[in-house]
């Protein structure tokens, strides 16, 4: 019989491989056809071991979804980046694996990431999400998130509407 642990976790040097993965993998399913795809490929490739390694010490918390002994989701959150969705606290990104999308690890990373948050002082939470991410705003919907404002985003060097959520 196979047993298998899920748990959530501070990230830590040894998870750069997994977190390169699960950004490339999720990146690509979820943005094909909405970046175009020489900048999807220039942002993901981007994001390897050393662009991981410096997000370690940059002072934002970095959870992953750990399954096994893989890493399969991460959230990278902290104090709001700024003051435009008027929240104390910020996802800036949460994503799993396609293959582990829907099984509720994504509930279970924002409902962490959220205690954490509030644990801190932080409980008004925004996250962000490009517009033609449908995807994407219906789960922070379904999480109890009420649209906030639509303004431009540059990504990969194109400008896209990007929307807020707001969590009290």
């Amino acid at each position: 019989m196979t047993t298998r642990t899920t748990s959530i976790r501070r990230a830590r040097e040894a998870d750069l491989g997994g977190l390169s993965r699960v950004f490339d993998a999720a990146w690509r399913e979820a943005y094909r056809g909405i970046i175009p795809g020489v900048a999807l490929e220039r942002l993901i490739s981007g994001r390897g071991r050393t662009w991981w390694k410096a997000a370690l010490n940059r002072g934002r918390p970095l959870a992953v979804v750990e399954t096994g002994d893989s890493v399969v989701g991460y959230a990278a959150y902290g104090r709001a980046r700024s003051r435009t969705l008027g929240t104390d606290g910020e996802i800036d990104e949460l994503y799993l694996m396609p293959e582990y999308q829907g099984l509720g690890l994504g509930r279970r990373l924002f409902r962490a990431v959220h205690n954490d948050l509030a644990d801190h002082g932080l409980g008004r939470l925004g996250v962000w999400t490009l517009e033609d991410n449908s995807r994407a705003g219906a789960f922070y919907e379904s999480m109890g998130g009420k649209r906030g404002p639509l303004v431009p985003d540059r990504v990969g060097g194109i400008t896209l509407a990007k929307v807020g959520y707001v969590f009290v």
